[in-house]
């Protein structure tokens, strides 16, 4: 999510990925996938830096997730014993 403006100044947040296109007609317009429209106050240079910074801030902490070590209640894989497939024959 991305906090941009609306005209009047209240903030909202907004679904970066949910971006199709930014048009600035003069005021800077977004358009959604699904067609939905937003007048913002920041430019179009502003907007594309927000979404620069959320996607990078993602990928960001994801990588930290990765180097952190597994913490007590993360989930492990579990072999099952006394089941195996190959004791299931076909007559």
């Amino acid at each position: 999510m991305i906090e941009l403006t609306r005209l009047n100044g209240q903030p909202f947040a907004i679904n970066a990925d949910l971006i199709e296109r930014i048009d600035v007609t003069p005021d800077t317009v977004i358009t959604l996938v699904d067609g939905a429209k937003y007048l913002v106050a920041e430019g179009l240079d502003d907007v594309i830096e927000r979404i620069r910074v959320f996607r990078a801030s993602v990928v960001a902490k994801a990588n930290t997730a990765l180097e952190a070590p597994p913490s007590a209640s993360a989930l492990r894989a579990l072999r099952v014993v006394g089941h195996h497939d190959d004791d299931q024959k076909e007559d």
